[in-house]
């Protein structure tokens, strides 16, 4: 059963009921973005704790009206309008990402609900830039100088234009409730005098709240004190790793070990840069079970150190080194933590490398296959 990815039924309701739980005493609807996981027959399970998912792409909110059920909450850096009328089906809430694509599509918006009375409304919001972030990987950043995401307070008219409902803004990447009290009176500071002609507030996502040491007392002091502070906002968060944090793992297989220059590599049957890009887009080490991750640059200890090298032709598809309690061998088992979030939904099949199976383990001990990729999978992508 490798290469796998195992999501535990068990972790995830934890962590769903945590999040249930913030969303009641704080007031706030906490919901899924499918950007950081999309494995849609696992929907049942979140359907019994959320009502709403965030979408970013056609493919996205399509998706989760055939698979999560009702509509969710819609968000791009740009709008096709090629796309745009199917894309209002599947969606509650648009947010434009400029007043440019606000002005071009808004006239839609009003023709498609106006023009059938079966047609469900859609409330339209703008993304606000508050120029304001505690990210410190500029991959991540979506308020770093020169960014494309959002308007910034300069470029708003004292009076918002019509039919604009909400704000929208992301700013944190697994960051704590500290980095969003911070974040909020950036928004605060700048965009005060437009907050009372809202009718809904989107903190975006990043709040890494099933964090061990994230403080969520502060978390509901803080949505508590923003419901006083303006009675009028509907409250909404839509983080994506919170929801699969430390839910699941990956499970490969050493299938050769080379040695070159005194380093040694294991070589799995899975890839970081198919299967595990944020390791090296971030880059951050995951977590191996049974072993200890050392940095290369420092001086290394004594013991059984390998690094470990994906199975594709990259030359930088290794990560290393680890500390293992013995020597490896081909056919060892290698378990990767906390794989599940923002993996699968950035996966790909480069140099034909087979990508790992879908595994949900249930709360009876049943080892569910959700999905099996094939030769075929990866030759009609390349056609």
């Amino acid at each position: 059963m490798t290469p796998a990815y195992i999501l535990e039924e068990s972790l995830l309701r934890k962590n769903l009921a945590l999040i249930s739980e913030v969303a009641r005493r704080g007031n706030v609807e906490i919901i899924l973005a499918l950007k950081a996981f999309a494995q849609w027959r696992t929907f049942p399970i979140f359907r019994e704790y959320i009502e709403h998912t965030t979408a970013s792409s056609l493919y996205e909110a399509r998706l989760s009206a055939e698979a999560f059920g009702g509509l969710t909450y819609t968000y791009t850096p740009a709008y096709e309008e090629s796309t745009f009328e199917e894309l209002l089906q599947y969606s509650e809430h648009i947010t434009f990402n400029s007043l440019s694509q606000y002005r071009h599509f808004y006239p839609l918006i009003q023709r498609w609900q106006d023009r059938d009375e079966r047609h469900h409304r859609v409330s339209v919001g703008l993304r606000i830039n508050p120029e304001y972030s505690d990210i410190t990987t500029e991959l991540y950043n979506p308020c770093a100088p020169g960014s494309r995401f959002g308007v910034l307070a300069t470029q708003l008219p004292d009076q918002l234009p019509e039919g604009i409902e909400g704000f929208h803004f992301h700013c944190l990447c697994e960051n704590g409730s500290d980095s969003l009290v911070r974040v909020l009176q950036r928004v605060e500071e700048k965009f005060s005098a437009w907050l009372p002609q809202l009718k809904w507030l989107n903190m975006g996502g990043g709040h890494l709240m099933t964090r061990k040491d994230y403080d969520i007392e502060l978390l509901v002091t803080t949505l508590q004190q923003l419901h006083q502070r303006y009675p009028n906002l509907r409250l909404i968060m839509e983080p994506g790793s919170a929801f699969l944090w430390q839910t699941g793992y990956l499970r490969a297989e050493v299938i050769d070990v080379v040695e070159n220059h005194g380093i040694k590599t294991a070589i799995l049957n899975t890839s970081f840069t198919c299967h595990m890009p944020d390791c090296l887009e971030m880059p951050y080490y995951p977590t191996v079970r049974n072993a200890e991750w050392f940095d290369e640059k420092e001086p290394l200890p004594e013991g059984h150190l390998y690094r470990l090298g994906g199975n594709s032709c990259l030359s930088g598809d290794y990560m290393g080194v680890w500390r293992f309690d013995k020597e490896i061998q081909v056919g060892d088992t290698i378990i990767f933590e906390d794989m599940i979030h923002y993996t699968t939904v950035k996966t790909n099949m480069f140099n034909g490398v087979d990508h790992p199976s879908m595994y949900l383990h249930h709360l009876d001990g049943k080892m569910e296959l959700l999905r099996c990729f094939s030769y075929e999978d990866y030759r009609d992508r390349m056609n």
